[in-house]
């Protein structure tokens, strides 16, 4: 459905995308995971022909992003990042101006946005506005899917929407994907990426990895652990000092450790050595996460 083949972008000194490729298949839920800054949005603005590439080619269902961006356009739903639908509009008037603009009503397309619409009818008559963020959400959702399009483009749709919303966001996206609706998702949470049925995770305008998230996980061979302690800043300190340690960084309210030599013995002498100087130390083996895997790609850790 999507092709994109060495797309680069730059914005003077600053590469913000380079030498790209990826594909994304005929109803699959695809997802770009990376931080803020990673070059995410330069690239669906490509794919969906409001930016034109420095480099490289892309084309959705085989039509060119460049020659035959009219054809797309009317193809694409795209959901940008900030929130750019008419404020000063109701609810039931920016659904009715972006039916208009595609030719059709919102009547004709209905079906498509009934599960979203009817949480936003009984504000339809409100401004969008003075919608909550989660209710800004579903409204560009439904104009990005008002005339019925193949591909679904949205970029960081979750970001900054409470986690009710979140949950009932991506249940919605998971409907899509079984109506056939094609979708390309970006996000820097790193946990929605398990959501997806690939991922291409993305950092410095490059992609590190592109796979399904088992594929990722499974390719973390390293044995992996979480720390805890009292004083959680002296432990760090205390990890990255130790010999054996290989890499330490913060996960919630852990520390997350990989090590040089992870036999039981090895363990067991840095536990050891780790409680003389905190006596509630605590060490426990622990499942990667997409996450694990991304900082340790980003950390150029084999």
């Amino acid at each position: 459905m999507v092709s994109v083949r060495g797309i680069s972008k730059r914005y003077g000194a600053v590469q913000a995308v380079a030498d790209v490729h990826f594909d994304v298949a005929r109803g699959e839920l695809f997802g770009l995971i990376g931080p803020d800054g990673a070059g995410k949005t330069s690239l669906l603005r490509i794919i969906t022909t409001v930016l034109l590439a420095d480099d490289g080619a892309a084309s959705v269902d085989g039509h060119d992003v460049v020659r035959d961006y009219r054809t797309i356009r009317s193809m694409v739903g795209y959901m940008p990042g900030r929130f750019s639908l008419y404020q000063d509009l109701s609810v039931q008037e920016n659904l009715d101006f972006f039916a208009t603009l595609f030719g059709t009503t919102v009547e004709e397309n209905y079906d498509l946005i009934r599960d979203i619409y009817v949480q936003l009818e009984p504000f339809k008559q409100r401004r969008a506005g003075n919608l909550s963020g989660g209710m800004k959400q579903k409204l560009a959702l439904c104009c990005a899917l008002i005339h019925s399009p193949t591909l679904l483009v949205l970029d960081e749709p979750t970001t900054g929407v409470d986690p009710v919303s979140r949950k009932e966001f991506w249940a919605m996206l998971r409907r899509f994907k079984e109506q056939g609706i094609t979708t390309i998702v970006s996000t820097p949470y790193m946990d929605e990426a398990r959501l997806c049925d690939r991922i291409a995770l993305m950092q410095h305008g490059r992609i590190m990895q592109t796979a399904t998230p088992d594929e990722i996980v499974a390719g973390f061979t390293t044995a992996l652990f979480a720390a805890r302690s009292a004083n959680m800043y002296a432990l760090h300190l205390d990890l990255l000092a130790h010999r054996n340690v290989e890499s330490c960084y913060t996960f919630g309210e852990y520390l997350h450790v990989t090590l040089i030599d992870s036999s039981q013995g090895a363990v067991q002498t840095l536990s050891d050595n780790l409680l003389q100087r905190h006596p509630e130390f605590e060490l426990i083996s622990m499942e990667p996460t997409v996450e694990d895997c991304f900082i340790r790609m980003t950390n150029g850790v084999s």
